[in-house]
């Protein structure tokens, strides 16, 4: 499992794999964003899911495109297929079965 920092150029790229990969839309100035930042850090040590960061404000095509109104957001992908999003901070568990439920 990875983490990886996206922008618009390799986002498909990340997203189009074969494996289940979740995707953090976030910004430098979100309290909440830097709350799940480890959590996320956690899951990919784990082998759980690999993790691509997206900064909304360096990607605001990619925040538009998903309908982005609140941070952070969550989008769980499988084969290039939106499969899950979820908003707002998720505790470690809660994260892990959303990631799990929806492979």
């Amino acid at each position: 499992m990875r983490l990886e920092h996206l922008n618009e150029e390799n986002f498909a790229e990340f997203v189009n794999s074969e494996e289940v990969v979740l995707i953090d839309l976030w910004a430098t100035w979100c309290g909440p964003c830097r709350m799940l930042a480890p959590e996320l850090e956690k899951l990919v040590n784990e082998g759980v899911v690999s993790v691509g960061k997206v900064d909304v404000d360096e990607n605001e095509g990619l925040a538009e495109k998903y309908e982005v109104s609140s941070i952070p957001t969550l989008l769980l992908f499988k084969k290039g297929e939106l499969k899950a999003k979820s908003v707002g901070f998720v505790p470690y568990e809660q994260l892990k079965d959303f990631v799990l439920s929806n492979k």
